[in-house]
């Protein structure tokens, strides 16, 4: 199969209509914090009497369609919202990439000629271009964050235990759980609170058992740890100084590093959360790899066979020093500390460069290429901690780079998703404004009014994508902004 440059949605489902009128038309309309607002699903989520495709052909073929929507799914389409589709995901959704072997790249509209990122690559860009509103995709190491960050959007991954799972091709049950990606912020607030729901007891959360009330809470202070944001390099930090500089009204920065002096580097902290992802990668989908045998890319095949390999003794051991590594982050977030990062360590890698990532069509075989392999390395540090903590980040985008978006993480502590959605009405205005943020420095965005589906005014009236910023002189950051291969990541 030769792998083209494929639109955000799969296309072995209708396309959705054109514009948000049509998208009434759609069935499962309901009033709603979400009526009208269109909702992209990534295609490892179901969606009641369609097929989840899972990014193979291969799964489709081998799974029945789906009986029921996805619990996320139905949350987002009782508040509302429109399933206008079903969009393209990486392999199994173990990539980074936002490419595939058997679909090929899905184009970045906020970024052209630059990938969208995985895994959820469709649900990004058909945000990022305006035919929906809001996208559900997933996140198990970065795979709602880093195509926020490479599509220039807003992205909420949850804590682990606050969103509900069932109805998704599971990749590592430990780390997975549905987020949202959206342009605008009151959007991906309404959408969120939909699909959080009320918290369901002490299991709904996961910590240490003193986890954050649902409610906010005072910022203590900013982790800004210069050992963490060196794997960007200097170019990124530059980017993201000044969206840094306007949280300062928030709290005061800390740029220490929270890492024992004795302790290993991050480095092996990222190991030691691909080796878990890989044992359990491979306790989902081993016996169905076995079986039926299907072609990968070089990139998941690559790690699907690190992940055969890894022994019961392994992934014990890397749960451990995992853990080991966690305790003092997570200490800081109980405390009232935030954790504040670039959501990826660069703009998105362009379609031809040497980082791009390594996923060829199917049948043909080739190595990962050493670039794409450091920059995946990159990346998973900055995203595993928030992943491999349980706990809730919220992407803003932030700067440019060459022409390219470029997305800032906030971490808070398991819990805790109502504290980053209260700043977020700040946040987001103070970051596009470059000001400090904090109390005062902005009014929270306005509440998403439910309408009745025959009114033309949507209760949230996102706007349309605005065409990408040309790079900057001499291909910077612009004025509003300041390894093991086989180890991947969704």
């Amino acid at each position: 199969m030769t792998a083209a440059r494929p639109g955000p949605f799969v296309a072995w489902l209708p396309q959705p209509p054109a514009g948000p009128a049509s998208a009434r038309q759609w069935p499962g309309h309901a009033a709603g914090p979400l009526a009208g607002v269109r909702l992209a699903v990534k295609d490892v989520i179901d969606v009641a009497g369609l097929p989840t495709g899972a990014g193979h052909p291969r799964w489709p073929a081998t799974h029945p369609a789906a009986v029921r929507d996805a619990e996320a799914v139905s949350r987002l389409r009782a508040a509302g919202a429109l399933v206008v589709g079903k969009t393209h995901t990486d392999e199994l959704a173990y990539s980074l990439g936002g490419t595939s072997a058997h679909y090929g790249a899905v184009p970045n509209p906020a970024a052209p000629g630059r990938v969208s990122g995985g895994s959820s690559s469709g649900t990004a860009a058909a945000v990022a271009a305006g035919t929906a509103d809001l996208g559900l995709g997933t996140d198990t190491a970065g795979s709602i964050r880093v195509p926020a960050s490479y599509c220039g959007l807003y992205g909420f991954r949850p804590s682990h235990r606050r969103a509900p799972r069932a109805g998704i091709v599971p990749l590592a049950p430990s780390f997975d759980v549905p987020g949202l990606l959206a342009r605008e912020p009151a959007v991906l607030d309404a959408g969120l609170r939909a699909l959080l729901g009320a918290a369901e007891g002490p299991d709904a959360r996961r910590g240490t058992g003193d986890d954050a009330p649902a409610g906010s809470r005072p910022v203590r202070r900013l982790l800004v740890p210069d050992d963490l944001w060196s794997h960007a390099g200097p170019s990124v930090t530059r980017a993201l100084g000044r969206a840094v500089a306007a949280l300062t009204g928030l709290a005061p920065v800390d740029r220490r590093s929270f890492r024992a002096p004795d302790a290993p580097g991050w480095a092996h902290t990222r190991e030691a959360f691909a080796t878990v992802q890989a044992a359990e990668a491979w306790a989902a989908h081993g016996d169905w790899i076995t079986e039926h045998r299907p072609e990968f890319g070089p990139g998941v095949g690559a790690r699907f066979a690190a992940a055969r390999a890894v022994t019961a003794e392994r992934a014990a051991l890397a749960r451990t020093e995992l853990a080991a590594g966690l305790a003092p982050l997570l200490d800081l977030l109980h405390g009232g500390d935030l954790l504040v990062l670039p959501a990826a360590p660069g703009p998105a890698p362009l379609l031809t460069g040497p980082e791009r990532p390594s996923e060829v069509p199917a049948g043909r075989r080739a190595a990962p290429a050493p670039a794409a392999s450091d920059h995946r390395a990159a990346t998973v540090l900055l995203t595993c901690l928030a992943s491999a903590a349980g706990a809730p980040a919220l992407c803003i985008p932030a700067a440019r780079l060459d022409g390219a978006p470029l997305g800032l993480c906030l971490v808070a502590a398991p819990g805790a998703d109502e504290q980053l959605l209260d700043l977020l009405a700040v946040l987001a205005p103070a970051l596009t404004r470059g000001r400090p943020a904090g109390p005062g420095s902005s009014s929270p965005a306005p509440p998403v009014v439910p309408t009745p589906p025959s009114s033309p005014t949507r209760p949230v009236a996102p706007t349309p994508p605005s065409s990408p910023t040309p790079p900057s002189a001499g291909g910077g950051a612009s004025a509003g902004a300041g390894p093991t291969a086989a180890k991947g990541h969704r």
